[in-house]
């Protein structure tokens, strides 16, 4: 009446599948038909940052970040991304250029993503194109597999009783 619609009923994501964003952003063990956590802090491609930013929600950089990052939710940094800065967050998923230590559980440097740093992961996804220079050390209580050199015998000496019945 008077013009006014009713707006569109939101479509509900399927839990664990790519945002909006092009990350899938489902924490590990959550029950399925929760939501993946939100996007709660947007840094514009037209914002310049220096500092420390701290969040409990999820991060997207398009702009130029320089200092420190720490979040209990996901960071995703955009292709437009420059980002200068230590790095501790659950999932962090890089397309644009980030230079700096990652501690996270899980990082992906997309094909257009580069990394320069040091990462301590427990999962990581490197896709056709990325780049990354740094150490990786991963997570996990996984033993290396035990290679054991072949066994050699040595060669016994044969009696001339054997070498006999052995040529008649």
């Amino acid at each position: 009446m008077f013009g006014r619609e009713k707006p569109a009923p939101q479509q509900s994501q399927p839990v664990g599948s790519p945002n909006q964003y092009g990350a899938s952003l489902q924490h590990p063990g959550t029950p399925s038909g929760v939501p993946a956590p939100k996007i709660e802090t947007v840094i514009g491609p037209n914002c310049r940052i220096n500092g420390m930013l701290q969040s409990d929600g999820g991060i997207r950089i398009e702009g130029i970040f320089e200092g420190q990052i720490q979040t209990t939710g996901n960071l995703i940094i955009a292709d437009s991304a420059k980002v200068i800065a230590e790095v501790q967050a659950y999932n962090v998923v890089v397309s644009g250029s980030l230079r700096g230590n990652v501690t996270a559980n899980r990082v992906e440097i997309t094909g257009s993503g580069k990394l320069w740093g040091d990462l301590n992961v427990n999962s990581l996804l490197l896709n056709e194109g990325a780049f990354m220079k740094g150490q990786t050390n991963m997570g996990g209580d996984i033993e290396p597999p035990l290679i054991e050199p072949p066994k050699i015998t040595a060669p016994r000496s044969i009696s001339t009783a054997e070498l006999e019945s052995a040529n008649p």
